[in-house]
């Protein structure tokens, strides 16, 4: 079962997610955490290195499974942070399907009015911090007065905070800048936000978190603030839920991710791996024709074998970095051009080939690969077609055969035979038909 993940915010502790994870029903294993120096945990003055690596404890003492970070305020830098390890390949938070982020404290230094900022680190002068202020901290962060008695039980969350905890936050961690260690993250993000927040609100989120993420959205919800998990707990679990479950659809197998996972693989290559397994970059140099035809193309040659969309926007992405395969027929015009050509002359053949049937698609590829086709009445267009589609075919085989996803599926391990240390583990037996104790991967679940 996928495993969901909850940080909560500045004051908070795990159970301010309970009306949300009431909501989510059976969508995973929701592990709410107490954050150090929060609700039931001890109080600690943690930096935020100390706080991620609190976090990736937390992560890998639980069974290797695909998972999702839900990150609030505070717990949102966090969770930012998390996915910036998991995509460079830090195996403690191997398997990260996607981010969600409320009113989330961003990489940058959080934006706070320093008055304010001073005013709340007076609150702990005398070491706890009094009923007043914690009522005045809670009310403040919502756009209507909480209903009781969630509102006492986000006071009294409030109320047990740790001194130290709570300034060292304030003092420190809210202000350091983590901007350079996040840089772009891959996996899928969404980032929600409350239509009366102040400092973390749209602005706030779209100029600091959105930019961190490739492929990331923005949901406003009306009628919240900062505290969103107690103002609109459903509406948080229905975003929740739409967001997570495509990408727990498309996680990796508990077996397979427990081995990218394992010290036979280094951090290099499972954060290849991890970026391979994430959408593709936008492409920039097909057109929207172009790449249905190509999708087309790809079902026709792998049916029934891969997302044929998705297939054709990695090469869209590759043709587009201009990082291919390494070489190209000396009959072929550079490979951009080669495949924008192959696929409009394809299109045409067939007079529109996405719209043909799978057997008419077929058909029409036979007759381009015995080289009886006369795209133009030239022979040199029928050897360029030939030869642009074996490239094609290659190149299509060889983006999905790249694919974390087919490797599974066909139980490939050869990625895993040598980790970070100077001992590589490579292969003991070396003979046909004989399988390792490791690559057993049905064992590892």
């Amino acid at each position: 079962m996928a495993q969901l993940y909850f940080l909560h915010a500045l004051g908070a502790s795990a159970r301010e997610w309970d009306e949300v994870i009431t909501g989510l029903g059976d969508l995973g294993d929701c592990v709410a955490l107490d954050l150090p120096g929060f609700g039931d945990s001890a109080d600690a003055d943690l930096d935020v290195v100390g706080l991620v690596d609190w976090f990736a404890a937390q992560v890998s003492a639980r069974e290797r499974q695909s998972w999702a970070v839900i990150g609030h305020s505070m717990g949102g830098k966090i969770a930012t942070l998390a996915a910036a390890r998991a995509r460079d390949g830090d195996p403690d938070f191997a398997g990260l399907a996607a981010v969600v982020l409320l009113a989330a404290s961003p990489p940058a230094p959080e934006p706070m009015a320093e008055e304010r900022r001073a005013d709340m680190i007076g609150w702990f002068a005398d070491g706890r911090i009094g009923a007043d202020e914690a009522a005045s901290f809670v009310d403040a962060n919502t756009a209507h007065r909480l209903p009781e008695p969630l509102r006492a039980q986000a006071i009294a969350d409030v109320e047990r905070s740790g001194r130290r905890a709570w300034t060292g936050w304030l003092e420190r961690d809210s202000r350091e800048d983590w901007q350079a260690a996040a840089g772009t993250l891959s996996v899928p993000a969404l980032i929600v936000v409350g239509g009366e927040d102040g400092d973390l609100g749209e602005d706030a989120q779209r100029r600091l978190n959105l930019p961190h993420y490739r492929d990331a959205r923005v949901e406003v919800v009306a009628g919240a603030a900062h505290l969103l998990p107690y103002e609109q707990p459903a509406a948080v679990a229905a975003l929740i839920r739409d967001h997570v479950t495509p990408a727990f659809a498309r996680a990796l197998p508990a077996p397979f991710l427990a081995l990218l996972a394992s010290d036979r693989v280094s951090r290099r290559t499972r954060a290849v791996m991890t970026e391979r397994h994430a959408a593709p970059p936008a492409g920039k140099m097909l057109s929207s024709q172009q790449r249905a035809v190509l999708a087309a193309l790809v079902e026709t040659v792998l049916p029934g074998a891969a997302d044929p969309v998705d297939l054709a926007a990695r090469i869209d992405a590759m043709l587009s970095s201009g990082v291919g395969d390494g070489w190209r027929s000396a009959d072929l015009p550079a490979d951009a051009e080669a495949w924008a050509s192959g696929l409009d002359t394809l299109d045409r053949l067939a007079d529109g080939f996405a719209e043909r049937t799978p057997a008419d698609r077929d058909q029409f590829l036979r007759v381009i690969d015995d080289g009886s086709c006369r795209p133009d009445g030239a022979a040199s267009d029928t050897g360029q077609m030939r030869l642009w589609f074996a490239e094609a075919r290659a190149e299509i085989a060889r983006q999905w055969m790249a694919l974390p996803a087919t490797m599974a599926r066909i139980g490939y391990d050869g990625f895993a035979v040598g980790g970070d240390g100077p001992h590589k583990q490579g292969y003991r037996l070396t003979a046909a038909d004989t399988i390792e104790d490791w690559q057993r991967l049905e064992a590892r679940a």
